[in-house]
């Protein structure tokens, strides 16, 4: 319990991203949407969360979860988890399961990542340290490598991927088809706002998403919402085939004022993701917010390290830290952003 008797809630995600492929035995028949529901059901009770509600397309299965959401695609699988959920632990069973139904033998990248917790000691291990995590992820692969971009002591984004020396990468797989991510990761929310996302306010998740804005942040997306009791809002989008193959976007508020979060996610394609993050800042108005983006060397965003440079303010948020990495198929930009004192 927090000093004023609410229960506290956790809303940092552990975000896990992982890409198949068969290296050179390349087979069109694999995919990962292949896994049958009730074993991806099996899954997901080790993580301590459950399925709410489901759409998909043609390219992507978006599902909402109890504690946020999964996006599967052909070869990628995306978990997104908050509260006290335990997703590294469904590592083993999950690479089984690929290999069992979806036909795939090797991971080709994978991204583990999240913000520094408010509330470290209320989780379960492996997930109370990024150390601990770390050593549960070198169990698994032997080419990880970990990261920590921002202040250690204060704000800062945690992150584990595959970084293998190049001469280690398997040859012929093809040139990767164009792909990027933004994450926008907020903290000390404006209350009034806040308050939408909570059932005294609306009556059901439609209401909310009009209410706040949302469903006009990527426009012509096919929206799945729920509004928890009496709390709390979780939202998929996913494309009306107006945009590039498997287009999503992801948002879930934690709305207490004592310890509010929004993360807010989208894959779109854009060579400039300015546009994107204003209007998230506008819908939200946090009190300061972390933003990554990933891009590969064919992502129209591939200019986002420049871009990101440029920003040193975002209408009334200052930029406090910035910084830029450079992985194996990925470009990476972390910049940290405040508002300025009133």
């Amino acid at each position: 319990m927090s000093d004023s008797g609410v229960q506290f809630f956790e809303g940092v995600e552990k975000l896990l991203e992982i890409w198949f492929t068969n290296g050179r035995d390349s087979n069109k028949h694999s995919d990962l949407r292949k896994i049958p529901r009730g074993k991806l059901e099996s899954i997901l009770k080790i993580v301590h969360c459950e399925i709410i509600s489901f759409v998909n397309n043609d390219q992507i299965d978006a599902y909402v979860l109890s504690e946020s959401s999964m996006f599967i695609s052909k070869r990628r699988f995306i978990l997104k988890t908050c509260g006290t959920t335990t997703p590294l632990m469904c590592l083993q069973p999950l690479l089984l399961l690929v290999e069992q139904y979806a036909g795939f033998t090797e991971v080709e990248d994978l991204f583990y990542s999240r913000k520094n917790y408010k509330r470290p000691e209320l989780q379960v291990q492996p997930h109370q340290d990024f150390d601990q995590e770390v050593a549960l992820l070198d169990t698994l692969f032997p080419d990880g490598n970990a990261y920590c971009l921002g202040t250690m002591n204060k704000d800062c984004w945690y992150l584990y991927t595959l970084n293998p020396p190049r001469d280690t990468i398997s040859a012929g797989i093809p040139e990767p088809d164009p792909d990027q991510t933004l994450e926008i990761l907020m903290t000390d929310l404006d209350p009034d706002i806040m308050s939408i996302f909570t059932r005294e306010e609306c009556l059901n998740a439609a209401e909310a998403t009009k209410k706040s804005g949302i469903d006009k942040i990527i426009p012509n997306m096919v929206v799945d919402d729920f509004l928890f009791e009496p709390c709390g809002y979780s939202m998929n989008g996913i494309s009306k085939n107006v945009y590039p193959e498997g287009c999503y976007m992801t948002i879930h508020i934690t709305p207490e004022p004592e310890f509010s979060y929004v993360s807010f996610e989208t894959n779109m394609s854009t060579a400039s993701y300015r546009e994107i993050i204003t209007k998230v800042l506008d819908t939200f108005h946090p009190g300061k917010f972390v933003v990554t983006i990933f891009t590969n060397q064919a992502s129209a965003a591939l200019d986002s390290p420049k871009e990101v440079k440029r920003w040193q303010t975002i209408g009334q948020w200052k930029r406090h830290d910035m910084q830029h990495c450079c992985f194996k198929d990925y470009d990476l930009t972390y910049a940290f952003y405040s508002k300025f004192p009133s």
